[in-house]
């Protein structure tokens, strides 16, 4: 059997219109259309609970590509000497295996995760990719206001001087990807065993789509077309005019990536690889709208918006299900190989496999999860109905009730705080930059949530 995995950047579960459906978060009222990934879930298993545990984009990368954790101990780094990946795995297992992405981070120098594929691809230029030298020759002044500091108009000026020569849609980045995929997919076809990673950067900032797909913004405003936001709290530095800017352009460029994936989508029907590969389609995290009051991803941002991510699985049947089961990135790659028939590869993996959620035997998997960053002190940890977010020391803790609140806007730490002290002990110092903690209540109250007091 094939195996094509499809991960995407920084796309909100909550901008994939299928998951619309039946939840009441998004009150029937679609952030943007995506037609493509929706008819593409009719025959998946999709999970509505599956989470990343160390951000951002290498950490998850590291999680998804060899099945081991990374928040406690492993920072933005490169693929290390002793670490073993999928694409090592599967090349002894007789695959042959292509990387196609334009995710600059995999193509920086060191960083070897192309390691062990027998093909990789690279398209260069996305945000800050140091691809062209020539200044733009746009005025950089029509894409900041006032408050854009030296740093965030060169970080913009780059962008827009890689992106100068993009005067048609198939010059945009998610569908350089998705050519270089189908090209490589096409010729590779009668390999025995092929494994496809194709990895689109987008819909990460900046925002720019093109002109078809930009029909979530007011066309009567009139101020700078602001396609990267700045962090801190948005109302610092943009007007409420450029912030609904700013997320009509997010949804634009995440339909965008919509419309690329469905000619991926028809390449892989097309050449048969419905018929025989196991399919992947994943985001490895959201991203902040000023949900919360501030865009970019950040450890203090440990909310729904950053962590919860389409993912949905095709099997060769094509049978579609629904599950509300919990789990988390180092779990996919032992589940991948348990579905091909390796499972005796997953021993040393800190992952466990999933399959009986995939086939339906089970709706459950993990009983909690946890989310952070290896660098930031916050972490978010979860379970089906709570969600316990630990602040450092002189912040108040927070809780929400995901059910009831499932945009958490009601912090109810004071009156659920046996809820939190459970959740803080699900997971041990180990997990945290700090040996112990306390779960704090906006009152000041505090409770021993480590189990142990300085």
């Amino acid at each position: 059997m094939n195996l094509i995995v499809i991960c995407l950047d920084t796309f909100r579960q909550d901008h994939v219109s299928f998951y619309h459906e039946g939840n009441p978060v998004f009150d029937g009222v679609p952030a943007c259309r995506t037609p493509n990934i929706d008819a593409f879930a009719q025959a998946c298993v999709v999970f509505d609970n599956m989470y990343p545990c160390g951000m951002p984009t290498i950490p998850i990368r590291m999680e998804l590509m060899t099945g081991q954790f990374t928040l406690p101990y492993r920072p933005w780094q490169p693929l290390a000497p002793t670490d073993i990946s999928v694409a090592e795995i599967l090349r002894k297992e007789g695959y042959v295996g292509g990387l196609i992405s334009d995710t600059y981070h995999y193509r920086a120098p060191g960083m070897n995760y192309h390691r062990g594929f027998n093909a990789y691809h690279w398209i260069r230029g996305q945000e800050y990719d140091p691809y062209n030298s020539a200044p733009t020759r746009r005025r950089v002044d029509d894409y900041v206001n006032e408050s854009y500091p030296d740093l965030w108009r060169n970080r913009i000026a780059q962008f827009l001087a890689n992106t100068d020569d993009f005067t048609q849609e198939s010059h945009w980045f998610p569908a350089q990807v998705v050519e270089r995929a189908c090209d490589w997919l096409k010729k590779n076809r009668n390999h025995r065993r092929i494994f496809c990673w194709i990895d689109s950067f987008d819909p990460h900032e900046p925002w720019d789509p093109p002109q078809r797909f930009d029909i979530y913004t007011d066309p009567n405003y009139k101020g700078p077309r602001l396609i990267m936001p700045m962090g801190g709290l948005a109302a610092n530095w943009a007007t409420p005019e450029q912030i609904r800017l700013m997320q009509g352009l997010y949804a634009g460029e995440a339909a965008f990536v919509d419309h690329c994936l469905g000619a991926l989508f028809e390449c892989l029907k097309e050449n048969g690889y419905y018929e025989d590969s196991i399919i992947l389609l994943l985001a490895d995290h959201g991203h902040p709208l000023c949900d919360h009051g501030k865009f970019l991803k950040g450890a203090d941002r440990m909310y729904s918006e950053l962590l919860k991510v389409p993912f949905m699985m095709r099997l060769p049947e094509g049978k579609h299900r629904r599950t509300r089961a919990l789990a988390q990135f180092p779990d996919v790659l032992p589940t991948l190989l348990d579905l091909l028939g390796l499972a005796n590869n997953t021993d040393s993996m800190h992952g466990k496999s999933f399959k009986p959620v995939v086939l339906g035997d089970s709706d459950t998997h993990r009983d909690a999860v946890i989310c952070g960053y290896h660098a930031g002190i916050d972490r978010c940890i979860r379970d089906a109905t709570w969600s316990y977010i630990q602040r450092p020391e002189g912040e108040t803790d927070e809780l929400y009730n995901l059910q009831d609140d499932p945009r958490e806007t009601r912090n109810l730490i004071d009156a659920h705080k046996d809820e939190a002290i459970r959740l803080s002990r699900r997971f041990g110092s180990y997990w945290r930059r700090q040996p112990t903690r306390f779960v704090k209540g906006v009152q000041g109250q505090y409770e021993v949530a480590s189990g142990a007091v300085e």
